[in-house]
């Protein structure tokens, strides 16, 4: 079997994030995809992100209609940081029979092998790093291949579309009133009405 890997904060998880998906299981015949929630990335400590709880429940929502999307709780179930060379490395023992297909997009492709944790470890314990490229991506794979060789040879792209929907995006639209319901998955934006998330115009 061939299984992607997409992590994220998913705060909130959006159509942007199922369509991707989609892609990438079309593009990189991916047999199934396995979604990460991370509950405190490393490189987002300075930011305010919400409740674990909050977002695991509106990921599981998300997914539910889609068989070939599951959660995996790889890195909910153990304490931080969460990088992302020991998730690999445990659903490696979890899968040690498949291709394992790590999902990223062309701007982490560039930091990979500068800002990432032991990057070298990271690549070889993926089969293939499959890259979501957008059309005005300007990647030079031959300059990040000298700084972390065996890349080149374990990139594959596909193509993303362009999508004009992220997840701070839906945050301020919420913070401020203005419509973002048609963003969401219904039954994420019902969870995001219930729980009154990022909805700080109610209490200013």
């Amino acid at each position: 079997m061939r299984i992607g890997i997409f992590g994220g904060t998913f705060d909130p998880p959006h159509l942007g994030h199922l369509i991707l998906a989609a892609e990438a299981r079309y593009q990189l015949r991916l047999d199934k995809l396995l979604f990460i929630l991370t509950p405190d990335p490393p490189h987002k400590l300075d930011r305010k992100i919400s409740a674990v709880t909050h977002r695991l429940d509106m990921l599981q929502a998300a997914l539910d209609d889609e068989p070939a999307f599951e959660l995996s709780r790889v890195e909910l179930d153990r304490p931080g940081p969460h990088y992302a060379v020991d998730t690999m490395r445990l659903l490696r023992e979890e899968y040690p029979e498949e291709k394992l297909i790590y999902l990223m997009g062309g701007d982490s492709l560039h930091e990979l092998p500068i800002n990432w944790h032991q990057p070298a470890e990271f690549l070889e314990v993926c089969d293939s790093v499959g890259v979501m490229r957008r059309p005005e991506d300007k990647i030079d794979l031959d300059s990040l291949e000298a700084k972390l060789p065996g890349l080149s040879a374990k990139v594959e792209f596909m193509n993303a579309p362009l999508l004009e929907i992220a997840s701070r995006q839906i945050r301020r639209r919420a913070a401020e009133g203005r419509p973002y319901r048609l963003y969401l998955p219904p039954a994420v934006y019902k969870i995001i009405q219930e729980q009154e998330l990022y909805q700080e115009h109610k209490t200013s």
